[in-house]
């Protein structure tokens, strides 16, 4: 009638080696403590869930500041079962962060004034209710009804300068309330699933708020953000059909078509103040934001098929993508690196005189992927994953921005009754269909080679050890953030290598 759950986990590690020596404020403290209950109601269970993360000082060398601090408080309260053979779920779930980054524990520290310490906030309310129905039209339907409340917020310090502050991001809200609709079944010599989503977005930010140590000009920028229009709505539309064939002698066809919509960020939409604030892509640029950002409406198309035999199996897939209204950094304005507005002023007295903004572009995508096998007879076994992906403008000439490199992974597996051990070789090809709009730096292509083993010792017990990187190969990945830590061995500036070689050892008890 009961159950009771307890977590926990805690790590901590220091600064990551690699070929070339160490990268510098790459070092962690994490912990997660979570406990939870349920008591079984009927043909359910109501429940409750509680969890809380910390992390410690913890560098971030990619970004303009390390973590001090970032802790996070879930709860989630709930039900899911069955009443009157309707599948019910329903649940109220809350979110509470509090986050501080500087730029002088874990690197280097500036000049006195150039000290920056940013306090950071958020909580989020939501809550989901949704029914499933069998047998409706030959099939399952499943409907519901969600809604989210976000609320941001976000201040620049000086600790050694009380009259030094600025809210880049001041007390933005982001509501969302959808509604959604999916259904599985059988259309004629197909399996189906279908789906509907409808959400009503609303959107607003406070005023920005510049300490009175602050030059002119970031007041300025203040001003004209608090008397822009900082409230908007918009309503998207998510829609998909997928469709595939019954497994016939080892042959399974599938098709997907979709459209997809997806809302700016905060940081795209209310960064009025030129930083490198960048939403994760840790690329170094000084990005703005933009008040009249549109949602990106993707059009998708799928198609694949699934082959398996006595040994071996291939599932490739190929898929294209037209994105209207992509959110992109792109230049300010037409004369780059000519100083001529106020948030090019700003921007290069914070170290990049050639500011981007977030702007709706349109673009395409496309590429394949696949996963495969084959079982030799004995012990052997070859699986195997490629990936290739190309991104392009198409209201310009130009690829788009950070796109992964083509890549494959082969790994060779002997496998025994109580054993394993597999050689994996990861292969990735050079990037050169780089943005020269954003003016992104090609990369190189190179290879990984990892050695893993896996030991039942008895029922319950397994023991699996790993070496990863096992040439100790330096590299760096087309997606690797840029260097900005002084400490270490990692030139500030490039992009990050890759870890070298590191071992792991585990032991897992299961009853």
């Amino acid at each position: 009638q009961w159950r009771f759950n307890l977590l926990g986990a805690f790590e901590e590690g220091d600064d990551t080696e690699f070929e070339g020596g160490t990268i510098g404020g790459t070092q962690f403290e994490r912990g997660v403590y979570g406990l939870s209950a349920g008591h079984k109601l009927g043909d359910g269970e109501i429940y409750i869930d509680l969890r809380r993360q910390n992390t410690g000082a913890s560098g971030n060398p990619v970004f303009p500041m390390d973590i001090r601090y970032m802790d996070t408080d879930f709860a989630r309260v709930g039900y899911e079962g069955v009443i009157d053979g309707v599948t019910v779920s329903a649940n109220v779930h809350y979110t509470d962060v509090s986050h501080a980054m500087n730029n002088f524990d874990l690197r280097p520290a500036p000049a006195m004034m150039m000290l920056r310490e940013t306090l950071a906030d958020a909580q989020t309310l939501g809550a989901e209710f949704a029914l499933g129905f069998a047998g409706v039209m030959g099939g399952d339907l499943s409907v519901g009804l969600d809604t989210e409340s976000v609320d941001h917020d976000a201040t620049i310090t000086n600790p050694a300068n009380a009259n030094f502050f600025v809210t880049p991001f001041p007390e933005v809200t982001m509501d969302r309330f959808g509604g959604f609709a999916e259904w599985t079944g059988g259309l004629g010599a197909f399996e189906s699933e279908l789906g509907l989503r409808v959400d009503r977005h609303s959107y607003a930010a406070g005023e920005a708020v510049v300490g009175p140590a602050l030059p002119m000009m970031p007041n300025n920028l203040a001003a004209a953000f608090n008397g822009g229009d900082r409230e908007g709505d918009e309503t998207t539309v998510d829609a998909v059909i997928r469709l595939w064939t019954p497994e016939k002698d080892g042959v399974s066809w599938r098709a997907t078509l979709a459209r997809k919509t997806n809302m700016p960020g905060y940081i795209q939409r209310y960064g009025w103040l030129p930083i490198m604030a960048s939403g994760g892509l840790a690329d170094g640029n000084i990005y703005v934001g933009d008040l009249s950002l549109d949602p990106e409406t993707a059009w998708i198309a799928e198609a694949g098929v699934d082959l398996a035999g006595t040994n071996f199996y291939a599932r490739p897939t190929v898929y294209y993508r037209y994105i209207e209204d992509y959110i992109q950094g792109t230049p300010f304005d037409d004369t780059p690196g000519v100083i001529d507005s106020p948030q090019e002023m700003v921007a290069n007295m914070n170290g990049d005189s050639t500011p981007l903004v977030w702007a709706n572009v349109d673009a395409v995508l496309y590429g394949v992927d696949m996963d495969a096998g084959y079982d030799f007879e004995g012990p052997l076994r070859l699986d195997g994953v490629v990936n290739y992906v190309r991104g392009e403008r198409d209201d310009i000439g130009d690829n788009l921005y950070r796109i992964a490199a083509p890549s494959a992974t082969l790994g060779l597996t002997w496998e025994a009754v109580n054993w394993s051990s597999t050689l994996e070789v990861r292969a990735v090809a050079e990037q050169d269909e780089v943005s020269v709009t954003n003016s992104e730096a090609e990369t190189d292509g190179y290879a990984v080679v990892n050695l893993y083993g896996d030991w039942k010792v008895k029922d319950g017990v397994r023991l699996s050890a790993g070496i990863e990187n096992l040439l100790d190969e330096e590299y760096r990945d087309h997606l690797a953030g840029y260097n900005r830590n002084g400490y270490g061995d990692a030139p500030v500036g490039e992009r990050v290598p890759g870890a070298g070689r590191g071992v792991f050892l585990r032991l897992t008890f299961a009853n």
